[in-house]
């Protein structure tokens, strides 16, 4: 069920969950449905609409993407560049960062474990990804992916974007029995989440990035 919020309410509290996941919860098979029918009403570059949306509920098949995932996150919690580690200067920051990494660390252990996986896709007609510019066909999918985030959110679901898994993508693709033409944007847990709401995150003054006419 839809609850009542309004446009900037859902854009400011749209927000990575991962310990708040609840997993034990079904979540409908029709609101995922849902989520995707609001998505697919996102731009794409020509109007192609060339993305495909794979579904992940089955137990055994949530498992095996959980622990590719795992394996993938277990590296990157020991890169320099793990949310833990960035900002220490600044104290404040830190702990911030601390608390993502440690969230980051509970969501790859149970990833397999939540009830819906869904993984955006882009179809690309020659099987191969150009070697120039990649904007404008990553453009053809992100918006609809945030935008099943956002209808998610709006009927009670918490998400997660990670790009993690692909670092092992062709693992993930075997796993799915995913076409060679059709690449993977995204894996985005899906669940209800435990608690009452979210509110806005701490952001850098809008004068501190915003930039008129030129630099």
């Amino acid at each position: 069920m839809i609850g009542v919020v309004t446009p900037d309410e859902l854009l400011t509290t749209t927000r990575t969950v991962r310990k708040r996941l609840d997993l034990e919860r079904p979540v409908p098979r029709e609101v995922v449905e849902d989520c995707v029918r609001i998505a697919l009403q996102a731009p794409s570059g020509s109007n192609r609409q060339t993305w495909q949306w794979i579904v992940v509920t089955d137990p055994d098949q949530r498992a095996a993407v959980g622990a590719v995932y795992k394996k993938s996150c277990e590296t990157y919690l020991e890169s320099q560049g793990a949310a833990g580690r960035l900002f220490a200067e600044d104290p404040e920051r830190s702990k911030v960062q601390k608390r993502v990494h440690d969230s980051v660390a509970f969501l790859a252990d149970r990833m397999g474990d939540v009830p819906v996986l869904v993984l955006p896709c882009l179809r690309v007609a020659s099987g191969r990804l150009p070697s120039g510019n990649q904007a404008g066909m990553w453009g053809s999918i992100l918006p609809a992916a945030w935008s099943y985030c956002l209808a998610a959110r709006a009927r009670g679901l918490g998400t997660a974007w990670t790009t993690l898994h692909l670092a092992y993508e062709n693992e993930v693709a075997e796993i799915l029995g995913l076409p060679e033409d059709v690449f993977q944007t995204a894996l985005i847990p899906t669940a209800y989440y435990t608690g009452d709401t979210f509110k806005p995150a701490p952001r850098q003054p809008v004068s501190e990035v915003l930039h008129w006419d030129r630099w």
